[in-house]
C-alpha cells in the first residue's frame, strides 16, 4: 500500500527527531572525561551529567502522554522540539557541572516530549500491518544517532571541544521546527475534553526523583529512606491511578492486557541491562585501554551500528510472526552478550570487545523493534500517547536505572574522587559488579519477554 503525505511527513519527522536525542545521549558520555578535566568533577557527579537528563525525561513522560492525547501530539511535539534546542544552546554555554547538569535537565524535559508524541503520531498514522516497519525504521533512526554519537562526539571532542557537541544539535533542531510546523499537517488528540491528573503527575513525579537520588547517594544512610519512600510513592501512584476517571497514567492497561503489561515490563528490564554499557566502556576505553576520545567512539559504534541496520527487519517481520519469539531470541542475544563483557580485564583484546558490542547489537536490534510493535499494537486509539508514554516511560526508567547500577558500584567502590591510574583496580571491580548485574538482569527478562501472550490472530493480521 502506497503512503499517503501525512504517512511521509510523520515518517521523516519522526525519524530525524528519533535521531537526534540519542545522538546527544551518547555524544555526551563519549565527552565525560573532557568534561572532567574542565570542571575536576567526580565520578559520581559525571554520571549525574548523564542520569539528570534521563530522570528529567522520564518524570516528563508520563504528563507528556497524557496532555498531548488531549491537547495534541503535533503541538506537544513541536514544543518538545524547541525546549530540547534551547538547552542545547545553553548546555554549550554552561561553566560549571552543575550548571551543566542543570541545563541536561531542561534537554531532558524536552525529549520527552519529542519521544512520547513522535511515536504516537506514526501509530496514529500507519494501519495495524505497516506500522511495524514504520517503527522499525524510526528505532533504526534511534540506532543511527548512537552510532554517529560516538564516532563524531569523539571528533568533535578531541578537536572542537566538548561543548561542540550541544552547538552542532542547533542546526537540525531548527530545521525539524521547520519540517513540523510547514510538512506536517493535521492534528491527533482522540482524549481531547479529558481532564488532567495534576495530583498523580506530581506523586509520580516525586516518587521517581526520591527513587534515582536515593540510589546514586548510596551508601549513605539517607539514601535508604529516599528509596523506600520513592517505592512508597510509586505504590501511592497506582492506587492514587486505579481510582481515577481520567488517570494520568492508566494502570489498569497493565492488568487488563498481558501483551501490553509484559511488554513494557520486558522492556524496562532490557534497557535496565543495557543502557550503562556505554557509559562504562567510554571510561574503560578511555582510562583503563588509554584511547583518545575519536579511538574511543569508532569502537563504541560496533554496537548501535548493528541495531540500526537490523532493526527495520525485525520491525517487519513482527508484522508477520509473533512478537514474541522474535523479542525474545533477540534478549537472549543481548544476554549473552553481556555475559561476555563481565570478563573484561586491563589486558582484554581489542577484538573480543567489538564482538562482545556486535552480539549486544543484533540481539537489542531483534528485541527492540517488535517489542515496540506489541505495546503500541495491543491498545485502543485513544491510549496511543499513554501507550507511547509507556514505552518512553520503561525505556527511561530502565536507562535511569542502569545508570543508577553503574553509579551504584562506583559509589561502593570508588567513592566520590576524580578517576586516576590509582582506582584502576577499583574501577575494573565496579564494571564488572555491573556487567554480572546486567547479565542476570536480561536472563529474568527473557521470561517476560516469551510469557506476554499472542498479538497476532490466527489470519496473520493484527488484532489492533
Amino acid at each position: 500500500m502506497k503512503a499517503s503525505a501525512t504517512q511521509w511527513s510523520a515518517l521523516i519527522v519522526a525519524t530525524l527527531s528519533s535521531f537526534l536525542t540519542p545522538f546527544m545521549i551518547s555524544a555526551t558520555h563519549i565527552a565525560l572525561p573532557a568534561i572532567d578535566r574542565e570542571f575536576d568533577a567526580d565520578a559520581i557527579a559525571l554520571s549525574w551529567v548523564a542520569t539528570a537528563y534521563l530522570l528529567a525525561a522520564a518524570v516528563s513522560l508520563v504528563p507528556v502522554g497524557k496532555l498531548a492525547d488531549i491537547h495534541g501530539r503535533k503541538k506537544m511535539f513541536l514544543l518538545g522540539i524547541i525546549i530540547f534546542t534551547a538547552g542545547s544552546l545553553l548546555a554549550a554555554l554552561a561553566t560549571s557541572v552543575q550548571m551543566l547538569i542543570l541545563f541536561r535537565i531542561l534537554q531532558g524535559s524536552g525529549s520527552a516530549m519529542i519521544f512520547t508524541t513522535g511515536i504516537a503520531i506514526i501509530t496514529s498514522v500507519f494501519p495495524a500491518g505497516e506500522r511495524g516497519r514504520a517503527l522499525g525504521i524510526t528505532v533504526a533512526a534511534v540506532y543511527i544517532g548512537l552510532s554517529c554519537g560516538p564516532f563524531f562526539g569523539g571528533i568533535l571532542t578531541q578537536h572542537f571541544g566538548w561543548r561542540s557537541i550541544f552547538v552542532t544539535i542547533l542546526p537540525l533542531g531548527l530545521l525539524i521546527v521547520y519540517l513540523t510546523a510547514a510538512w506536517l499537517k493535521g492534528e491527533w488528540a482522540e482524549a481531547r475534553g479529558e481532564s488532567f491528573d495534576w495530583i498523580g503527575a506530581l506523586i509520580y513525579g516525586l516518587s521517581v526523583v526520591a527513587l534515582m537520588v536515593g540510589i546514586s547517594l548510596l551508601p549513605a544512610g539517607r539514601s535508604y529512606w529516599l528509596i523506600t519512600g520513592g517505592i512508597a510513592g510509586l505504590v501511592g501512584f497506582v492506587r492514587w491511578e486505579m481510582q481515577m476517571t481520567h488517570p494520568v497514567f492508566e494502570v489498569s492497561l497493565f492488568s487488563a492486557n498481558r501483551v501490553f503489561g509484559y511488554s513494557c515490563l520486558a522492556a524496562l528490564i532490557h534497557y535496565s541491562a543495557t543502557f550503562g554499557v556505554t557509559f562504562l566502556l567510554s571510561l574503560y576505553l578511555q582510562y583503563i585501554k588509554g584511547l583518545t576520545p575519536r579511538q574511543a567512539g569508532l569502537l563504541l559504534v560496533a554496537q548501535p551500528l548493528m541495531m540500526a541496520l537490523f532493526s527495520p527487519l525485525a520491525g517487519k517481520i513482527s508484522d508477520r510472526i509473533e512478537p514474541r519469539r522474535i523479542a525474545s531470541a533477540g534478549m537472549a542475544l543481548t544476554a549473552t552478550g553481556l555475559m561476555l563483557l563481565t570478563m573484561l580485564q586491563g589486558e582484554t583484546p581489542i577484538a573480543f570487545i567489538v564482538g562482545s558490542l556486535m552480539l549486544l547489537g543484533f540481539g537489542f536490534a531483534f528485541f527492540s523493534s517488535p517489542n515496540m510493535n506489541a505495546i503500541m499494537s495491543s491498545v485502543e486509539k485513544r491510549f496511543y500517547g499513554i501507550a507511547s508514554g509507556s514505552v518512553g516511560t520503561m525505556r527511561l526508567l530502565g536507562q535511569m536505572l542502569s545508570m543508577g547500577i553503574a553509579t551504584m558500584t562506583f559509589a561502593l567502590l570508588i567513592g566520590r574522587v576524580p578517576l586516576t591510574a590509582t582506582s584502576d583496580a577499583d574501577f575494573l571491580k565496579a564494571i564488572t559488579i555491573a556487567f554480572v548485574i546486567f547479565t542476570l538482569l536480561c536472563t529474568v527478562g527473557i521470561y517476560f519477554s516469551a510469557a506476554r501472550g499472542r498479538l497476532h490472530t490466527h489470519g496473520g493480521r493484527q488484532k489492533a
